[in-house]
């Protein structure tokens, strides 16, 4: 199955703390203080559910999750975290195929992109678009490399990124797609944005322009 993780999930956390610390986890829940009480919230390949926890943390109940992942194994794994009182209903579905007549107040997209070419992210990000509620959030986190500034640790890491996903996951992807681009051209402003790992990953919130104006 291509851009599944199903073949690491279950040393994944493991090999994410090794390669980036926390950062990965941090560029997350960094995130969550856009989050109010009482949100329907739509993750989009959530891996192993860390994310779940962390949002416990802040909102011990009242949300309700959607949780959509491509890859039984990391739905297996997320399972098991404690999500205090909140309500979590589980989608074990690729993004591409996934579809609702829900608005979502929070739509959370970590390291989902990096996985995908040009033409599926248009398609998703065509699809959560119309999920996310008029005053919504999109909540977004992903590796970033400017190839005009980008420094030559980071260049060789998502060479040997790409590489090991492609073999052990069957992405698609072959490089980062710049999706600043996307999200201005949807009409999107940035509320909040934070690097991580010297500026090799970013966590940006995005709201409409309509409704940030």
């Amino acid at each position: 199955m291509q851009n599944s993780y199903d073949n690491i999930a279950s040393y994944y956390d493991f090999l994410s703390r090794i390669v980036f610390g926390s950062s990965l986890i941090k560029a997350q829940s960094g995130l969550l203080n856009y989050i109010k009480p009482d949100s329907s919230i739509l993750i989009v390949g959530g891996g192993t559910g860390r994310i779940l926890e962390c949002l416990a943390t802040q909102h011990p109940s009242g949300l309700v999750i959607t949780y959509v992942e491509i890859s039984e194994k990391m739905i297996a794994a997320a399972r098991k975290r404690d999500w205090k009182q909140n309500q979590v209903y589980f989608v074990h579905q690729a993004a591409e195929n996934f579809g609702s007549p829900c608005q979502y107040d929070v739509i959370l997209t970590a390291f989902l992109f990096d996985n995908l070419n040009q033409s599926k992210i248009l398609l998703i990000f065509s699809q959560l678009n119309g999920m996310l509620a008029s005053g919504g959030r999109w909540l977004f986190a992903d590796f970033y490399y400017d190839k005009g500034k980008g420094k030559l640790w980071q260049k060789i890491l998502l060479i040997l990124m790409y590489k090991f996903f492609r073999l052990t996951c069957n992405i698609e992807a072959t490089d980062l797609i710049n999706m600043d681009d996307i999200f201005d051209r949807s009409g999107y402003l940035k509320i909040f944005e934070k690097s991580y790992y010297a500026g090799f990953i970013k966590s940006i919130v995005y709201g409409r322009k309509s409704m940030t104006n």
